[in-house]
């Protein structure tokens, strides 16, 4: 693993903390509709899923046609509150640090639309430190399928078998996979009791950031 020379994160669930922002947005959407708010605690798991799979496990009790007019409703307002209560999962700011002093290129591939990868990444403080920010749509397929990896991995110009992918979903160790690039579970992510992480495809796992910080130092650098 000592042939690692870019590192690429998965960023719900992984990179930041996002899901405070997310569930705000369908509290909104439900608020306006006469329903109970939801607890972050409660939807955290569900915030790496996407909307629809959010708004799902807020309301499962809705008929589909519901569940789809309060998923426009929260997008709505995920547009007026991205990155306000977003924040970078502790531990982070001195890892990429400690990447920046050795000149270790880090980048970004989520299924998140660009319209709200954008100004999260802009809210985060990293627009100009990520090398590449590949978002849900900037390919014509999302994970797991290879091209958004490979996309991101050209614009960093290195070979695929170079790059850690960290991801805390089983797309994004499949993806990682298909493209050839080392994977790595992060298990401080959106997991949920059903989830099944040491099934994944991933060559690595990591409690916390601080181990993945810890491995570096010991194993990579």
């Amino acid at each position: 693993m000592n042939s690692i020379k870019a590192v690429l994160f998965d960023l719900d669930g992984t990179l930041a903390d996002t899901a405070p922002d997310l569930i705000h947005a369908l509290n909104l959407s439900l608020q306006e509709r006469g329903i109970e708010s939801k607890s972050v605690d409660e939807l955290r798991y569900s915030a790496s899923h996407g909307s629809l799979a959010l708004v799902k496990a807020g309301v499962p009790h809705l008929d589909e046609a519901s569940q789809i007019e309060i998923q426009q409703s929260l997008l709505a307002y995920y547009k007026l509150v991205n990155g306000e209560k977003a924040k970078l999962f502790q531990g982070f700011e001195a890892f990429l640090t400690l990447l920046d002093s050795h000149n270790i290129p880090f980048g970004i591939v989520t299924n998140k639309q660009a319209k709200f990868t954008r100004p999260l990444v802009c809210a985060l403080g990293l627009t100009k430190r990520a090398k590449t920010v590949i978002s849900g749509d900037s390919t014509q397929y999302p994970k797991p399928h290879t091209a958004p990896m490979l996309l991101a991995a050209q614009q960093i110009d290195c070979l695929p078998e170079q790059i850690l992918y960290l991801g805390d979903a089983e797309r994004d160790l499949v993806a990682a996979e298909k493209a050839g690039m080392i994977g790595g579970t992060a298990l401080w992510g959106y997991l949920s009791e059903s989830d099944t992480p040491s099934h994944w495809p991933s060559q690595l796992e990591f409690e916390s950031v601080h181990a993945l910080q810890q491995y570096f130092l010991n194993t990579v650098l």
